[in-house]
């Protein structure tokens, strides 16, 4: 009887400690709720690093496609960067001519030819024509077929620069490629920013006026018949 006592105490002992020892190698693991916590842990810097590699990875066309989005049409030239002078030009043999350009007489020559007539008038206090702000300058005027220019030089000697353009010939076109004989639709799809300045009715004349922020250059166009008749792009004088 002893000797089953003992061993049974002995069969006891050995299962006790092999519980413990069971207890001990699975304390070094994760219960389920911590392997949990430590997930929700690591998650926002993992997500962040993902985060970073999508950005610098993303596609060149999503980030240029505001740079390429350029509302501006302009001609053949640069304009160095001014919008004004962009927009207020016309383009004639691949030569783009706008307000506020110095043209002498030579360059106007090699862009657009001899002219059929030449006049120039120095403003004074006796000429008759009560242009007080502009005496000492002098004014040229360039005549061709369905064109004319007037430019204006200041008395320090600096360059003749151009305040006039006059086009009522379809080979002389805006930057917008819009030219005399063009219907008032297509004049208004080129230039949504501009605005019919009388009521528009088609059997009646009209000027449609295209004006930037400046309030100074101005492009405007005569209408008659639903139809561009004559162009003009100029610059007020102070």
């Amino acid at each position: 009887m002893k000797l089953i006592n003992k061993a049974a105490a002995g069969i006891l002992l050995s299962i006790l400690l092999t519980m413990a020892l069971t207890g001990c190698q699975s304390s070094g693991a994760k219960s389920p709720e911590a392997a949990q916590n430590s997930a929700e842990k690591n998650t926002p810097d993992e997500q962040a690093k993902g985060e970073g590699s999508s950005n610098s990875t993303a596609p060149a066309s999503e980030n240029s496609e505001g740079q390429s989005a350029e509302a501006i049409k302009e001609g053949s030239m640069e304009k160095e960067g001014n919008v004004v002078l962009k927009e207020l030009a016309f383009v004639y043999n691949e030569h783009t001519i706008a307000i506020s350009d110095t043209a002498n007489e030579d360059q106007m020559e090699q862009m657009l030819g001899k002219p059929d007539n030449l006049k120039s008038h120095t403003y004074s206090a006796g000429d008759g024509t009560n242009m007080d702000t502009l005496i000492g300058f002098t004014e040229k005027v360039y005549t061709y077929p369905g064109l004319e220019i007037k430019t204006i030089s200041i008395p320090d000697g600096k360059q003749d620069s151009i305040f006039h353009i006059e086009m009522t010939d379809p080979k002389y076109a805006t930057v917008r490629n819009i030219k005399a004989g063009d219907s008032l639709d297509t004049l208004k799809n080129a230039y949504p920013e501009g605005k019919l300045l009388g009521d528009g009715a088609p059997n009646e004349e009209d000027e449609f006026r295209y004006e930037p922020s400046n309030y100074v250059d101005v492009m405007s166009f005569h209408i008659k018949n639903a139809k561009v008749e004559k162009i003009q792009i100029y610059s007020l004088l102070d």
